[in-house]
């Protein structure tokens, strides 16, 4: 039976490429063949679901580079190179770089054939395991990124998708918005998940101190060095290092970085000796990198940031503050040993019309003050937005009104009606005008199991 392997065929020889891609197609392969690099490039994606095969001289960007672009997207896309006499030692090197295999010029057919084919089952396996592992990933996020908003399901599918792959990462987002959490999703729900998670905050690091706790040090490196310490970077090994506040990591620390991301090795301090280190680099920042030139290198920019994920604040998700206010007071109170006192409807429609700075962080210690009676007549601090119109607030009410009814309902329209006192037609039109969809407030065995999750040792929602 034919097979349905996607073959992505490189070579700046006709005569060759014509004569590989007859080969290929005869045996049963689709094959898309192009005269350069760059052209076969635009063709390459972390999902693509074939081999990719190249020769290692052209004109242009030649095999090795299309190589190390191809691990950038994805390492475990198999990639195939097409050697001539004499270049065995780069040949070598490029199986170091992670190239699935090579042949060397000339080949039987045969031979090609046989490597090309069980790169392409390789591949399917590893799509296949993806998918599996993605269909796995979903329900755990949602006990971990809790949001019924636009925002927080982009944000879960995002994570998802970064997830299942082992690319460097670069995560934005204001103080407090979650991205010490979404790191650690990355991590836990990845292929890395059972080796170390190492969190280093780079802002709280001293410079005078900050080449021995990233890199380490040897047995009388400096006074007072009485024996050997791996670093943090060493302790990742496996795992994931997560670099928080990266753009205060001094510009001497980030040149030394560069190299270890560059050649996969390290020294420590005081030591000649070169420690091979395998990791996954993920980095967060609340500026822009790219603008940071200043204080920030931006070749370590490109090297970090093969992938960007945003954190929305608060303020751009406040379908989700009634749903995480009544998570973490919930939280509180078992932790204090308190009742949960229900929100009135004024406190729902002040928790709304906050702008919440401090985003999740803020809503989860004003969750916390409301539990322990510290709220007194306001649960919001000062600031809340007052310039809108009547008519504006009566919708900002009715609005907050049926979310808060919605989420105690579970979703369910009659308890809702019944609460309320309105009709089914009145209801509608109401939900529709602010844009409430029932189906985001019905409750899943997900979240009906979010606090057991915590409680078994699972991580906490978004903070």
């Amino acid at each position: 039976m034919p097979d349905h392997n996607r073959v992505l065929l490189v070579d700046d020889e006709s005569a060759m490429r014509q004569a590989i891609g007859q080969w290929l197609d005869i045996a049963g392969l689709e094959v898309d063949a192009h005269a350069s690099a760059a052209s076969a490039i635009d063709r390459l994606n972390a999902d693509f679901d074939g081999v990719l095969v190249t020769d290692l001289k052209m004109e242009g960007l030649d095999g090795m580079a299309l190589l190390r672009h191809t691990q950038e997207l994805d390492p475990d896309l198999p990639v195939v190179m097409i050697t001539g006499h004499g270049d065995i030692q780069i040949a070598v090197e490029a199986m170091r770089l992670g190239a699935y295999d090579f042949v060397e010029k000339p080949f039987e057919p045969e031979r090609l054939l046989d490597i090309v084919r069980r790169a392409g089952e390789k591949r399917r396996l590893v799509l296949e395991n993806r998918k599996l592992r993605q269909a796995v990933i979903a329900p755990t996020l949602a006990s971990r990124i809790i949001g019924v908003s636009r925002a927080a399901d982009a944000l879960r599918a995002q994570v998802t998708e970064l997830a299942a792959t082992d690319v460097s990462v670069v995560i934005y987002g204001e103080t407090g918005a979650g991205k010490d959490l979404i790191a650690r999703c990355l991590h836990d729900l990845g292929s890395r998940a059972k080796c170390n998670y190492v969190a280093v905050n780079c802002a709280a690091i001293p410079e005078t101190m900050a080449e021995s706790e990233f890199f380490g040090h040897d047995a009388g490196a400096f006074t007072g060095a009485t024996k050997a310490r791996p670093g943090r970077i060493e302790h990742a090994h496996g795992g994931t290092l997560f670099l928080d506040e990266i753009d205060s990591m001094p510009i001497a620390t980030q040149g030394k970085l560069l190299r270890v991301l560059q050649e996969r090795q390290l020294e420590r301090l005081g030591s000649n000796r070169s420690i091979s280190v395998d990791f996954r680099p993920v980095a967060a920042s609340k500026i822009d990198l790219r603008a940071a030139q200043s204080r920030f290198r931006p070749d370590l920019y490109f090297r970090l940031c093969v992938a960007e994920l945003h954190v929305p604040p608060l303020r751009e998700r406040r379908d989700d503050i009634l749903l995480l206010f009544d998570y973490f007071a919930a939280a509180a109170a078992k932790a204090y040993q308190r009742d949960v006192r229900p929100l009135t409807v004024a406190q729902s429609d002040k928790l709304m019309r906050h702008d919440w700075p401090g985003n999740i962080r803020e809503l989860r210690n004003a969750a916390e003050r409301h539990v322990l009676g510290l709220d007194r007549a306001t649960l919001a601090p000062a600031g809340a937005a007052q310039s809108q119109t009547l008519a504006e607030q009566v919708d900002e009410f009715e609005k907050a009104t049926i979310e808060q009814s919605l989420i105690e309902a579970g979703g369910r329209i009659n308890v809702v009606m019944e609460k309320l006192g309105v009709p089914r037609r009145t209801l509608a039109d109401k939900m529709a005008r602010f844009g409430l969809d029932r189906r985001r407030y019905a409750e899943t065995d997900e979240q009906k199991s979010a606090s057991d999750f915590e409680a078994a040792g699972g991580k906490p929602p978004i903070r």
